[in-house]
């Protein structure tokens, strides 16, 4: 009966120290005022090198993810020490959310000079 508790409190603790998935993260408050100063193609160039970071971002939360979810298939069938690999939500989930502040200042600033800038939703 231990034993089972045992086993089933270490597979728990592994589920939960996977990463997150890039469209969980909630994004982090960014000033408009990084983009206040910025013309309408000024701001389209911004948007456009923002949305290019977190692509990047996301592809790397998307990849601690994908390891995450196979170490923990390992460590519950095979070796449980392969748990302690797992990288869980780190610097790439950080970026993510930076990355996706930036883009709702960016945006926000965009209604507001009426630019006119057509945002792709983030995923």
């Amino acid at each position: 009966m231990l034993k089972k508790i045992a086993i089933a409190l270490a597979a728990t603790s592994m589920l939960v120290a996977c990463a997150t998935p890039p469209k969980d993260i909630a994004p982090t408050y960014v000033s408009t005022g990084l983009y206040e100063n910025l013309s309408c193609p000024q701001l389209r160039n911004e948007a456009q090198a923002v949305s290019n970071r977190a692509a990047a971002a996301f592809g790397q939360q998307d990849k601690n993810r994908s390891q995450d979810a196979a170490m923990t298939g390992v460590a519950l069938v095979l070796f449980w020490p392969a748990a302690f690999f797992m990288k869980g939500d780190g610097a790439a989930a950080a970026e993510v959310g930076r990355m996706k502040g930036e883009m709702q200042a960016i945006e926000q600033v965009n209604r507001i000079k009426n630019c006119g800038i057509q945002f792709a939703p983030i995923s």
